[in-house]
């Protein structure tokens, strides 16, 4: 199938390969080998609170040390 970028960097997917993702409303848009990839992305509402955000975190792995190395990066002076 083909999709045509328009003046405005735009793309339309055909009906086609949307409807193979119902429910979907965004995608992570990464380049590999050349290629464009589209991943299908699930937002999470900020509603979903602290716990959410725990089960998040346990889900990707992350634990309380990567937390405080991200906060370290985040705070070094910029030069």
């Amino acid at each position: 199938m083909l999709a045509k970028k328009t003046s405005k960097n735009q793309l339309t997917l055909p009906k086609g390969i949307v409807s193979s993702f119902p429910g979907a409303d965004y995608f992570d848009v990464s380049v590999e080998g050349g290629r464009i990839i589209l991943a299908p992305v699930t937002i999470t509402p900020a509603r979903a609170g602290l716990a959410g955000l725990r089960e998040k975190m346990e889900k990707l792995g992350l634990t309380e040390h990567n937390v405080t190395e991200a906060v370290a990066w985040a705070r070094k002076k910029k030069r």
